[in-house]
């Protein structure tokens, strides 16, 4: 039996619009796991569901064993973080992680070695009088997140806390977040639409899709085997071919499936002929290219057919545009995919 159970989830508005439509979904204790979707697709519902914050159409919601469907949200359990800070104004770094553990009327001299640790692990220390108009948005989203796990949940979720930060301080965070959930080894559950974060944190990942789950697995088996044209599109840039442009650049191989998916990267160009027997090989044309940080993206065209390549941004690797070169691609890179 898995930690946490959606069963049969459904959720609508008025009765007409679907925003969860039957999701079974298991997350095991201790993973970090990630709903991963468009805006839109039911991942932030899911979420407030599990924490009472949505009452579901109907099926049932296990934690632990315990059906919590209809238990209130303050008997749950359950930490919640959000994109917006939502900290006391009026209260210091100390007092906004302490204010729940008053709340409970727990012993002053716990509150505070509780509170002095949450600082530790967020990395706040000499922070703990400060006001939240004094610290920067980063920060701010730590003491929320201290605040969270003080309270010490059977569950942390967490709603895009990320989204209105920058990417420089967003990457601190996502490393931060990630090592407090191991040494805390709480079941986390992120929702979020940054395939890269999801991709840099998760241990599983469900990718969402109006209202349903459309793919599960670890970051690897999402990448690699992705099994819709939604999936190759949204996790890893695939490009996405049907049978009749697959045959324009392979005519003398049979391909049957509807379509089919090619990751950038696994297609390799260079200006003299092929000669791997390991590869189906073709001409092309470099149509343009730009620059992604340390990576180039070639977008090619073969007769009709547009397709992409990356390549690491090397000096002897640049192609010019109008450029003839050569194209090879193992056959288990072309993945068969449904539309």
């Amino acid at each position: 039996m898995a930690y946490i159970e959606f069963k049969e989830i459904c959720k609508s508005y008025d009765g007409k619009n679907q925003v969860l439509k039957s999701i079974n979904l298991d997350v095991e204790k201790g993973e970090l796991v990630t709903l991963l979707g468009p805006s839109g697709c039911g991942k932030s519902t899911l979420l407030r569901s599990l924490a009472g914050l949505e009452q579901i159409s109907s099926g049932r919601i296990i934690l632990d064993g315990e059906d919590i469907t209809d238990v209130p949200v303050q008997k749950r359990g359950i930490g919640m973080v959000f994109q917006q800070y939502s900290l006391f104004q009026n209260m210091n770094v100390e007092d906004n992680i302490a204010f729940g553990l008053k709340i409970a009327k727990m012993d002053k001299k716990l509150i505070q070695e509780k509170v002095k640790n949450a600082i530790e692990m967020v990395d706040l220390v000499g922070k703990e009088k400060s006001y939240p108009s004094q610290l920067s948005g980063g920060q701010q989203q730590r003491v929320a997140i201290a605040r969270a796990i003080v309270m010490e949940p059977k569950v942390l979720l967490l709603d895009e806390p990320l989204s209105a930060i920058d990417a420089k301080l967003r990457r601190e965070l996502q490393e931060k977040i990630k090592r407090v959930q191991k040494e805390l080894k709480i079941t986390t559950i992120f929702v979020t639409h940054d395939q890269d974060e999801a991709m840099i944190m998760s241990d599983k990942i469900h990718l969402m899709n109006n209202g349903v789950v459309e793919q599960s697995g670890n970051p690897v088996q999402l990448y690699t085997h992705p099994v819709s044209k939604f999936a190759a599109e949204f996790i890893g840039h695939y490009n996405i071919l049907d049978k009749d442009k697959l045959k324009t650049l392979l005519p003398s191989k049979d391909f049957n499936n509807n379509f089919y998916a090619i990751r950038p990267e696994t297609i390799h160009i260079q200006t003299e002929p092929i000669e791997d027997k390991n590869m189906y090989v073709f001409e092309a044309i470099v149509d343009n290219y730009i620059s992604r940080g340390n990576v180039l993206r070639y977008t090619l065209r073969h007769e009709d057919v547009s397709f992409k390549s990356e390549v690491l941004f090397r000096s002897y690797t640049l192609f010019d545009e109008g450029q003839k070169v050569y194209v090879g691609i193992e056959p288990h890179n072309i993945l068969e995919i449904r539309d």
